[in-house]
Parts: structure tokens; sequence; C-alpha cells
């Protein structure tokens, strides 16, 4: 059994949402994901705030779900995740997901990638994925990668 990870957790929370996940439930979805000891900020932002970030640091002019920068690599890892709360709803209808499900979903893939986890090429997208669904499962949560049918 491998030893317990420490987690430095801090949310902030700048987004006008009703629906937010809260902080007990954020710190046991990263909790899960944590194969290293972690420092992590997550911030969850409005549409404008996620649009600026995107723009100002991959170049991309648009709002997307979840953001993540890593500033320390070795141990403890040290990083900030931000997670756009306008588009996480959307997805969430969209894809026909329960939006606390998809809240985990990215909250998970901001922790994998806080730890080094990348989905750059197929290889590295399918174990990251796997690893994803993993976790998500041991939370009860189904497959965020499996289509929804009605």
């Amino acid at each position: 059994m491998s030893a317990a990870r420490k987690l430095s957790l801090s949310v902030q929370y700048a987004a006008n949402a009703t629906n937010l996940p809260t902080r007990a439930q954020f710190r046991r979805w990263v909790k899960a994901a944590l194969q290293h000891d972690v420092q992590i900020t997550l911030r969850i932002v409005d549409e404008a705030e996620g649009r600026e970030l995107n723009r100002n640091f991959r170049g991309k002019d648009y709002a997307t779900n979840v953001l993540t920068f890593v500033y320390h690599d070795a141990a403890p890892l040290s990083g900030d995740a931000v997670i756009c709360a306008p588009v996480v709803e959307r997805e969430a209808r969209e894809q026909r997901k329960e939006l606390m499900a998809h809240y985990a979903h990215l909250t998970v893939h901001a922790a994998l990638h806080l730890q080094g986890y990348e989905h750059d090429d197929d290889d590295e997208a399918a174990a990251m994925e796997a690893r994803e669904t993993a976790i998500l499962t041991k939370l009860g949560y189904a497959d965020p990668y499996q289509a929804v049918t009605l």
C-alpha cells in the first residue's frame, strides 16, 4: 500500500455560478488523483477570466474548461488549476453529464496534469484517460469518455 500523499489545497471562487462544488468535494477529487505531494491553488472563474487566461497563456481566444499551470515539477509539486464554471456547465449540459461528475473529471484531469500527465499524442492521451477513468470509477462516477445515450 502506498503512503498517503500530502495535499495543500487552496480554492478560490471567482465566478458567479450557483452550482459549484464545495471545497470538500474539490479536496476529495484532488486527493483521489495524488501520486505525489502537491501544493495547488484551484480557481473557479467566469468566462471572461477564462478567456483572458487562455488567450494570454495558450494564444487561444476562447474560454476553455480547465487550464493547469505547473510552477514546480519536483517534490512537492506546485501549481494552479483554473476551471471555467460557465464552460463546465455548458459542456455537462451538452454532453448530458451530471454537473458534479464533470467537475470531478476536470479536477482530476488538472491534478494529473500537475503531476506530469499529458495528452499531446495518442499514447499519452490513452494513458491519461485510463488513469482518469480509474480514479473517477473509484470515486463512484461513470467513465467520462463513454458517450451518454438516451
